[in-house]
């Protein structure tokens, strides 16, 4: 009997919807991430993008536990000398809950090939409502 090795091609991809309202942040994003990555399948494969697009609602209502709104900071360097930017959680919650949801995605995800492909099929909304009813997403459980 031989191994099953999955390809690109053949994979079929589903549509999930996790609801973020009341939920850390970190936990949806690595519930994402995995998803994302395909490892929710029985047919996962490390070397295959076998993973399904993730649509995320409620970013603006995901709680940071803790002291993390006025202790953690996103910083970033422009590529200028001395221009390391940075801003508080609780200011970028306020104004871009969906960065903060994506970069918690994004550093859960390999900085290769299959993590930048996954990254694609992601979808961050601030409210309830999203623009792929299309696609019949199916609320995926915790």
């Amino acid at each position: 009997m031989s191994t099953y090795m999955p390809k690109a091609e053949t994979v079929e991809r589903k549509w999930y919807i996790l609801d973020a309202a009341g939920k850390p942040l970190g936990r949806v994003a690595a519930q994402a991430a995995s998803i994302l990555r395909g490892k929710n399948k029985p047919t996962f494969a490390p070397h295959c993008d076998c993973g399904d697009h993730v649509i995320i609602i409620n970013c603006a209502k995901a709680v940071l536990t803790g002291k993390k709104l006025q202790d953690k900071y996103y910083r970033w360097h422009t590529g200028y000398i001395g221009h390391l930017k940075e801003v508080q959680y609780s200011k970028l919650m306020a104004e871009k809950p969906e960065k903060a949801m994506e970069l918690a995605v994004y550093g859960m995800l390999p900085n290769t090939t299959i993590g930048r492909k996954a990254m694609t099929r992601l979808r961050l909304y601030r409210g309830a409502e999203h623009k792929n009813a299309a696609q019949k997403p199916v609320e995926f459980e915790f």
